[in-house]
């Protein structure tokens, strides 16, 4: 068998046991040259005799799989996303898809935490402020018994709100799918979303990216925002109007923001960059080195899976 391995963050060296599971098991491994996500044009020549692939943030396009040799046989998505996978094209040519679902979930939470402290008290631009021989006085805000807003109340959202709640805030959640039954047990209160939005002072996003949720924090939700309000995003960037989020962050009607996601990755010179409450970090919610062993681990068994013809229960499509 050989595999073609993309994701830059699995390595033999992050990731020792599930790279070696996936040497016992392939022939041949070929890697990703490039150390970033790859564009199209970038992996047909990859794909040359390949039988499964673990992919990470790759753009994986009708085009690419028209071109796709008939020995590929199963696409191994490093991660729950798969919203850079053309599912049709895949389903068309026969080829299976298969994510990691829960696996990078507290690693996400962390992170979404990590950046409302950071937005909230500016931590970013006094680190970078005091290193340079200053000693500003700033005044930032607590998030410590604040109501906080989470859009999507999946594993990652739960995880968002376990931590919430040991700083005493009170936890809103929107989710079309709802685990009613989780939020009563858990003190959650569910609400619509422009309700939400309205109330909340903290908003921290969870979901998925598809045509429903796509620019779903648009110029008219966020000018509707609690004055003051600090943004998280940890999901998609797609889900947020960034033209829109810096003219709030212009006129003051947002105090923070967090962002782990942008529509365009990387975002190059992006206007949100000028201001010191924004808080960015480069997609790097589940790059720790559990959820990135975790991930492997998963990626690899899905792919031998499908390639031995064993159940896998993590099938997309």
């Amino acid at each position: 068998m050989k595999i073609l391995v993309t994701p830059t963050s699995f390595t033999r060296e992050r990731a020792p046991e599930a790279w070696g599971k996936l040497s016992a098991f392939a022939g041949e491994i070929v890697c990703n040259p490039m150390g970033k996500p790859l564009a199209e044009d970038d992996i047909p020549p990859l794909l040359e005799g390949v039988d499964g692939w673990i992919a990470g943030l790759d753009n994986i396009t009708a085009q690419v799989l028209e071109r796709a040799p008939a020995s590929l046989k199963v696409i191994s998505r490093y991660g729950v996303g798969f919203e850079r996978v053309d599912l049709k094209a895949a389903a068309a040519r026969g080829i299976t898809v298969t994510n990691t679902p829960g696996v990078n979930a507290e690693a996400v939470a962390d992170l979404a935490l990590g950046l409302m402290l950071a937005a909230a008290r500016r931590i970013p631009s006094l680190d970078r402020q005091v290193k340079a021989g200053g000693w500003p006085r700033t005044t930032g805000v607590e998030i410590y018994g604040k109501m906080l807003g989470i859009l999507g109340l999946g594993a990652i959202g739960k995880g968002v709100a376990r931590r919430a709640q040991g700083f005493s805030m009170h936890v809103l959640a929107y989710d079309p799918w709802m685990d009613q039954a989780y939020a009563e047990r858990n003190g959650i209160v569910p609400m619509e979303l422009d309700e939400l939005l309205a109330c909340s002072d903290v908003v921290s996003l969870h979901l998925p990216s598809t045509p429903q949720t796509a620019n779903l924090l648009n110029a008219d939700r966020i000018g509707r925002l609690k004055p003051g309000v600090i943004l998280i995003n940890t999901a998609r960037g797609g889900l947020m109007d960034e033209e829109a989020l810096a003219s709030a962050l212009e006129s003051g009607r947002i105090g923070g923001l967090g962002l782990d996601a942008f529509a365009v990755e990387p975002p190059g010179n992006s206007p949100l960059f000028r201001f010191d409450n924004v808080v960015v970090t480069p997609h790097a919610g589940a790059h720790t080195a559990e959820a990135a062993a975790n991930m492997a681990m998963l990626s690899v068994e899905n792919l031998i899976a499908v390639l031995t013809g064993r159940d896998c229960p993590y099938l997309v499509v």
